[in-house]
């Protein structure tokens, strides 16, 4: 049994589901150009809940945000603009309403049929929303018979539609939200060991809190992209023009002990590729041991004797977690060392012997950019929701959800 309620518990709980209204949080904050939407994942993500709720007779309500309107109505960041996208993946016709409670809503309910969905308005229109007003939260549980979060892209806040609902209503992990929430337990609740942990990324200081947790949970912990050039500055290794905050050397020291003390074994670079200018294909590209890296030139992505080095690793692991890429990977060949790396983990995914689950806004286009999206165990299209849960933190969503 999981620690959470999720959608098989409905019948137990309450019977017969035609007719009750469910006020479903999913994540509509869709990529939008030209007035027109995009990128339809959190769409497709939210889909089976949806219609599990709708062919089971239930008047689903869905709730989300987009964009940042700072709890005022603003045309261009109201979720009227979603509704033909959300209408084209679920193939069922979608009615929208202007209000989140009220007396508008209580009518919208009274003209929806069992299995009829409808998409409120955006809820930061209110500013109650992202205060976790109770006075908001009540207003918009009246018109509700129980609540389903399957947003855990919003989890990591505590607002009056991921949490605050969960506390007035009956309240359940959509399927998206179980789905995430069992695959991140496999990966640092309860996971087979030898666990990886591949951490990348410009910054170290972005992922602080990160490495100190993950040094204490993980058998090894790869450092990529532009941090990993902080960790060799620190071991005194000179990284020429390369990024890097030279002020956390304390900081990192302090990982490395903690790490040492855990039985966790850190794996940085010891060849790179490296360039005088940042630019697709130059002329200065050369491959050196990182005790050669000129004044001139700076890191740009791991070499191919570490990358082999780090594939030989991940195949003695059971358990990986990914979050940010190895290199430069958005400019070729800097992606060299991501895409082997991420081929690897597909592979060895793809034969059963890891658990592969990795997150992040990078870390996503990086997989696909390497083909191997879908061959991952897990993949969170979270990216606060998954660093913070990477932190160690309770994620404010989740916890109300639980029994």
């Amino acid at each position: 049994m999981s620690s959470f309620r999720n959608l098989d518990d409905l019948g137990d709980d309450l019977g017969d589901l035609t007719g009750k209204v469910a006020l479903v949080r999913v994540d509509l904050n869709l990529p939008m150009q030209d007035g027109a939407v995009t990128d339809d994942t959190r769409v497709r993500a939210a889909m089976p809940t949806i219609l599990e709720l709708a062919d089971k007779g239930a008047k689903v309500l869905l709730l989300a945000h987009f964009g940042r309107p700072k709890g005022a109505r603003n045309s261009e960041q109201s979720l009227s603009m979603v509704v033909g996208a959300v209408q084209d993946v679920l193939g069922r016709e979608v009615m929208f309403v202007p209000e989140v409670a009220g007396e508008i809503v209580a009518q919208a309910v009274g003209i929806l049929g069992p299995g009829d969905i409808a998409i409120l308005e955006n809820t930061r229109f209110w500013p109650g929303e992202e205060k976790n007003d109770p006075e908001l939260a009540r207003a918009i549980a009246a018109n509700g018979d129980f609540y389903v979060n399957d947003a855990f892209s919003a989890a990591h806040r505590a607002h009056a539609t991921t949490e605050g609902l969960a506390h007035l209503l009956p309240a359940y992990a959509g399927r998206s939200m179980q789905a995430e929430l069992e695959a991140l337990d496999k990966a640092l609740g309860k996971p087979e060991r030898p666990v990886a942990a591949v951490v990348g990324g410009a910054k170290v200081s972005s992922k602080l809190d990160v490495l100190k947790h993950l040094v204490s949970l993980v058998d090894h912990l790869i450092i990529g992209g532009g941090m990993a050039n902080t960790f060799l500055a620190a071991r005194g290794v000179d990284v020429g023009k390369s990024l890097c905050e030279y002020d956390l050397a304390a900081t990192v020291e302090q990982i490395l002990d903690a790490a040492d003390k855990a039985g966790c074994t850190v794996h940085l670079p010891y060849d790179v590729v490296v360039a005088k200018e940042f630019a697709a294909n130059p002329a200065s590209l050369r491959i050196c041991n990182v005790h050669e890296v000129a004044a001139d030139e700076m890191i740009l992505d791991v070499g191919p004797q570490a990358t082999e080095a780090l594939a030989d690793v991940l195949k003695t692991c059971r358990t990986l977690v990914w979050n940010g890429p190895m290199g430069a990977f958005e400019t070729e060949p800097f992606d060299t060392a991501t895409v082997a790396l991420a081929r690897t983990a597909a592979a060895l995914t793809r034969e059963g012997s890891l658990v592969s689950v990795a997150g992040g806004g990078d870390t996503v286009a990086a997989l696909n950019h390497a083909g191997v999206a879908g061959d991952f165990s897990y993949i969170s299209t979270a990216g606060g929701a998954f660093l913070e849960w990477m932190e160690g933190r309770e994620l404010p969503g989740v916890v109300a959800l639980q029994r």
